[in-house]
């Protein structure tokens, strides 16, 4: 069996690869870029994809070695609901553009949520 210290760390790489995909897509699009000019726009995609499908593996891993039986608690629903909204928001921020400032703020509040979430399992 892989120890949750394992599952940890490919969690953590996976939030790792996610935030740095969205850092660039921000910046591309915070400087007026088009999504039809953006030279990495598929290396971007595939970190962004590689590393949701870790944040994934890792979360769905954990909850195996922790033995969180199903039905599963709310805290965990809401991070699957954190998960999808980070999958979309690649699209959210090349289609808002210059005026996506506001998802910059989204994309922190959603990730101390999934952080709260996992520390303190509060439903």
């Amino acid at each position: 069996m892989i120890d949750i210290l394992a599952y940890k760390l490919v969690h953590l790489i996976g939030i790792m690869m996610l935030f740095m995909a969205m850092g660039a897509s921000f910046v591309h699009a915070f400087n007026g870029g088009l999504k039809s000019e953006n030279r990495w726009r598929t290396a971007i995609g595939i970190t962004h994809g590689i590393g949701l499908f870790l944040v994934l593996l890792g979360g769905f891993g954990m909850l195996a070695r922790l033995d969180i039986p199903w039905p599963w608690d709310g805290w965990v629903f809401a991070k699957l609901i954190i998960w999808v909204a980070f999958g979309g928001m690649t699209v959210l921020i090349q289609k808002a553009g210059r005026n996506g400032t506001w998802l910059w703020y989204v994309m922190l509040v959603l990730g101390l949520l999934a952080a709260y979430l996992a520390l303190y399992k509060p439903f």
